[in-house]
């Protein structure tokens, strides 16, 4: 039915937007990814860093950020304060270092809740797309039986949706408890 794929494309959306979400968390490994959310005031304009700057990681602790124009380079190191990375960057003039250093364990811990609080926040989303695909079913003035047979279909659905996203939320809490 036409409720059920809607309702299965929004969870697929659900599901990306919890991963992509995680994989901004950092886990003591320099990523890209981890830049995803920082936006730079460029030329008056709120400005994603990855369109205004190459990143590398030259080694597993270490971001190297390289702006497409060097007149960025201070707003992009003002974004990098400002953030809630708790990061501190280098600035040498022409490109900007990372230093990623180890998660504490106090900072794992926080890290922890976080993720669990994005795996909740994903799952409430979950839910609340099943209750709209079943508003909408209801709607539709189906048989009884039809309505049930597609209940249980999106039931299923939310629930298989449900589970890869507490297992993406279980990956990176090891990902965050293994050193």
């Amino acid at each position: 039915m036409e409720v059920e794929m809607e309702a299965e494309d929004r969870m697929q959306k659900t599901l990306a937007s919890v991963v992509n979400d995680l994989m901004t968390l950092r886990a003591g490994r320099a990523t890209p990814a981890m830049l995803d959310r920082v936006e730079v005031d460029y030329y008056g304009a709120p400005t994603p860093l990855k369109s205004l700057a190459g990143v590398s990681t030259p080694d597993a602790s270490t971001l190297v950020i390289s702006p497409y124009d060097k007149g960025a380079l201070e707003g992009i190191e003002r974004a990098l304060q400002t953030s809630d990375l708790g990061l501190t960057p280098n600035n040498d003039g022409e490109r900007i270092r990372l230093n990623i250093p180890q998660l504490t364990e106090e900072r794992r811990k926080e890290m922890v809740k976080v993720v669990s609080k994005m795996g909740e926040e994903g799952k409430v989303a979950l839910r609340n797309i099943r209750r709209d695909a079943i508003k909408s079913m209801e709607k539709l003035d189906l048989p009884e039986d039809d309505e049930r047979y597609l209940e249980d279909e999106v039931q299923k659905l939310t629930d298989k949706y449900v589970k890869k996203v507490g297992d993406a939320v279980k990956d990176k809490e090891k990902e965050l408890t293994t050193l």
